[in-house]
């Protein structure tokens, strides 16, 4: 519960105060905060990344990022598996949903690590697939984590001047998976055109 002294805190510049005294109330807010990110997609990832990274520092803002984001992904999952999937599976493209029946775990993973596209739009798609949650979760876990990296680097980077480095290292780093990621699906994809024709034949 909010009063004066926390505005007096609050305007002096000292949160980490306020994080001390009710650290509690600021994990469940921050994990709330990450939940709806993760349902509606209706805040901007990395302005959760940048509240947490302002509130608990980079390695500790880094991590409750991460962590939270997989437990709102699970929740999501099984929220749209079953309760929303008898909903949710008329209005979405068939196509999206084979995809991800398809590749499983690789789908997953390159999803989370492209900006463009919805992290709640994952969870629903996940859920109301066939994909095994361990596929699912693992898939988040590791490219979460990737992502999460990258995007904690800007507001660090943003604050201190000595953050760039790693920032141009980390970006090298996505790309270099990024690549290996794609010649690894390619090869895949080829692996199967010629089990597909040898099994015509």
């Amino acid at each position: 519960m909010f009063h004066a002294e926390w505005f007096q805190v609050i305007k002096s510049g000292n949160i980490g105060k306020i994080i001390h005294e009710n650290l509690w109330i600021t994990l469940l807010i921050t994990l709330l905060i990450m939940i709806i990110q993760n349902t509606f997609t209706i805040i901007p990832l990395i302005l959760v990344i940048t509240i947490n990274y302002t509130l608990f520092g980079f390695i500790n803002g880094f991590l409750w990022s991460w962590l939270t984001s997989i437990i709102a992904a699970a929740l999501m999952f099984y929220g749209s598996r079953y309760l929303f999937q008898d909903w949710v599976l008329p209005r979405i493209n068939k196509d999206f949903v084979e995809k991800i029946e398809r590749n499983g775990f690789l789908f997953i993973f390159q999803a989370r690590i492209m900006p463009f596209i919805p992290t709640s739009l994952i969870n629903i798609l996940g859920g109301i697939s066939s994909i095994q949650f361990n596929s699912f979760i693992t898939a988040t876990i590791f490219g979460n984590f990737l992502y999460f990296f990258v995007l904690i680097l800007i507001p660090a980077g943003l604050m201190n001047s000595q953050m760039k480095d790693f920032f141009i290292e980390a970006f090298v780093l996505m790309a270099i998976i990024m690549f290996l990621l794609y010649k690894w699906k390619k090869k895949k994809r080829g692996e199967r055109t010629i089990s597909d024709h040898s099994k015509g034949v």
